[in-house]
């Protein structure tokens, strides 16, 4: 999911020109179906005449396919109502006997301001607001075997996290007979989903529908050894304000009717031409090797359509759903969308799927904007008719997900870092390399104003902004601060190596830690505790200067204290009087070092880390000291400028 950027480019502007002016007085002298009854149930799949034709073949497949799902969904436009079947196949992949199947119904999330969801977000996100007449839900209608059993009074709303009998997001449902390892359930489910007004990531509003979590979906089963476990078991959260998704890789195989005016998007391709019958229109599309299945509908969308392949991308058909306000501008999604393709693919290994689909969504569906799914993003919503490149960073940044949220598919409910602080740090990465965009990282470590640790669950976050902060902000920088201190061609090597040795397996932070051990030959326990299971950040501060003169020399005696995380090197600068510098290189080995400088002219300044090498030091405040003040006004004005350049970093926080 993307970070907001509303305001950014004029708030940096006013940060750096003010920053310069503090500079200059230091330096100076002195961020488908029909309508569907009981009966059509038993008609869902597994009969000739709603078969989907097969992809390509390939040798093996990509992931452990735990899940099948067959559905069929039919749009009702008046209602904002989606009217679904499916049939869904459970294989267990562990050793355990299963008993019981847990599933997702996320659009439970808002039928009322009591859920989960609803009470830790305060019906906000990103800037979007809930309507107070926006409630939407998920009705399950019916749940039968293969075989005809009925199982609807064997379903129960679980609340694993909270105990918030209010909220319906997770339904476990005990199973007749149990399923022994390496066999499978097939389960047959009727249900009707209310879509609520566009907000965080779903919904519809006038012509324009987001069908993002909108299925029964079964959580994650972890065998033992997935993501450290011991033992086989469920992994299942609910839907939490600040929590997105995890899921097991598996097919879909899914049937959208909706008017015959509306266009959809979806997730994997196409398997046949849509067909019109009775003033409605049937899309068909397939997915393999993916852990979740997402479609937009619009009878507005400006479709652009073109081929592209590179190196590490064989051939992908990128297709664009413009909002006409647009429409002018599909060169600079595709040439983004090209471009983060190439480069990601080159980074991170090969894009393995045959599609890639971008959606621009109506500005009044913006709620439903800057979010990632298996082959299909969406933009913001269309506003400005000339953005700035707040447009490619938000295709970039989404592309990038296909690969940490999509291809590695770590746990999103307990490792959010994983996801978005990755592919904030790729984003950046290109961003720079394509269009020649470099990150202002002293800003950015100035907005982690209260650091938490990164390596736990999604709503154990303060609230949305203290999420942001460390999930994407944070985490990044500590991935600058890693490729800073093995250099940027060992970090490629490291990324490399976790994309592709990780690819579909749900990598953890551990997992990661040991990549990093293994291509430096070094062990980074120290770094990682401190920095990602703890909430440490760097801070190294000038603590005071002592002048003595001695004859023609002057003495400088001059105390540097740490007074955070370590960090193997720590540059400072000394100025005199006289326009010379000295500097110097501290290991950061314990807690304070003492320099004594004798020069012939007196000390001016110190300056701690001036270029800002040290990217997680997030209180530079304390980085600098002048020698003597002679001029209190002007020490005034010092003190005033950084005070200012510190409350618009925070300005600058989304």
């Amino acid at each position: 999911m993307t970070r907001v950027h509303a305001y950014r480019s004029t708030l940096y502007a006013i940060v750096l020109m003010t920053t310069g002016f503090c500079l200059l007085l230091w330096l100076l002298p002195n961020e488908l179906v029909p309508s569907v009854g009981p009966e059509a149930i038993e008609q869902i799949t597994r009969k000739e005449g709603n078969t989907v034709t097969p992809p390509p073949p390939i040798d093996t497949p990509r992931s452990e396919r735990v899940a099948e799902y067959h559905i069929d969904v039919k749009l009702d436009e008046a209602s904002k109502t989606l009217r679904g079947l499916q049939a869904v196949t459970w294989s267990n992949p562990g050793r355990k006997t299963v008993n019981e199947l847990y599933f997702h119904l996320y659009p439970n999330a808002f039928e009322s301001a009591d859920t989960t969801f609803m009470k830790e977000s305060g019906g906000k996100l990103r800037g979007d607001k809930m309507p107070t007449n926006g409630y939407g839900n998920m009705r399950l209608t019916a749940i039968q075997t293969e075989d005809g059993l009925p199982l609807m009074n064997r379903l129960e709303y679980v609340q694993p996290d909270d105990g918030n009998a209010k909220d319906r997001t997770v339904m476990k449902l005990r199973l007749p007979q149990p399923v022994k390892a390496g066999e499978s359930i097939t389960l047959k489910m009727k249900y009707e989903v209310k879509l609520p007004s566009i907000f965080a990531r779903m919904g519809a509003t006038d012509n324009f529908v987001m069908a993002g979590q909108w299925f029964p979906k079964l959580a994650a089963y972890e065998k033992a050894g997935t993501r450290g476990r011991n033992t086989d078991g469920w992994n299942v959260h609910q839907y939490h304000g600040n929590s997105e998704f995890y899921s097991n890789y598996g097919i879909f195989n899914v049937r959208i009717q909706v008017p015959e005016t509306y266009i959809v998007a979806a997730t994997g391709f196409p398997t046949k031409t849509p067909m019109t019958t009775n003033s409605n229109k049937v899309y068909h599309f397939y997915a393999d090797d993916v852990h979740d299945f997402a479609w937009a509908a619009s009878p507005n969308f400006i479709y652009v359509e073109e081929p592209f392949s590179s190196k590490n991308v064989p051939g992908v058909r990128i297709k664009l759903y413009l909002d006409p306000k647009h429409k002018a501008l599909k060169e600079r999604y595709m040439y983004a969308a090209k471009a983060a393709l190439n480069q990601f693919s080159q980074w991170y290994g090969e894009y393995p799927y045959s599609t890639l689909s971008i959606v621009v969504p109506p500005l009044e569906a913006n709620g439903a904007g800057g979010m990632e799914y298996p082959t299909l993003v969406t933009t913001f919503g269309a506003g400005d008719d000339s953005p700035g490149y707040d447009l490619e960073r938000t295709v970039v940044h989404e592309i990038g997900h296909q690969y940490f949220y999509g291809l590695l598919a770590s746990n999103e409910f307990e490792e959010a870092w994983l996801d978005e602080g990755f592919t904030s740090y790729a984003e950046d990465k290109l961003m720079e390399s394509e269009f020649g965009i470099t990150p202002n990282f002293m800003v950015e470590s100035s907005y982690i104003t209260s650091p938490a640790p990164l390596k736990q669950s999604a709503w154990q976050y303060h609230n949305q902004e203290h999420y942001a902060e460390n999930v994407y902000v944070r985490a990044k920088l500590v991935l600058v601060a890693l490729e800073r201190q093995v250099g940027e061609k060992t970090m490629k090597r490291i990324l490399k190596t976790y994309t592709e040795k990780y690819r579909f397996k749900h990598p953890t932070t551990a997992d990661f830690q040991r990549v990093v051990e293994s291509v430096t030959k070094q062990n980074w326990s120290s770094f990682f505790n401190q920095y990602v299971y703890d909430r440490q950040m760097a801070d190294f501060a000038v603590e005071s200067i002592e002048l003595n003169k001695t004859g023609n020399q002057y003495e400088s005696i001059v105390h540097i204290t740490k007074r955070g995380a370590d960090y193997p090197e720590v540059p400072i600068v000394f100025r005199f009087e006289d326009g010379s510098t000295t500097r110097k290189i501290w290991s950061g080995e314990g807690d304070r070092i003492q320099y004594k400088l004798t020069h012939s002219s007196p000390l001016s300044w110190v300056f701690v880390d001036p270029l800002h090498t040290i990217v997680l030091d997030n209180k530079q405040i304390n980085n600098f000291m002048k020698a003597s003040v002679t001029e209190p006004v002007r020490t005034r004005v010092d003190w005033t400028a950084m005070k200012w350049i510190e409350m618009m970093s925070k300005l600058l926080g989304w």
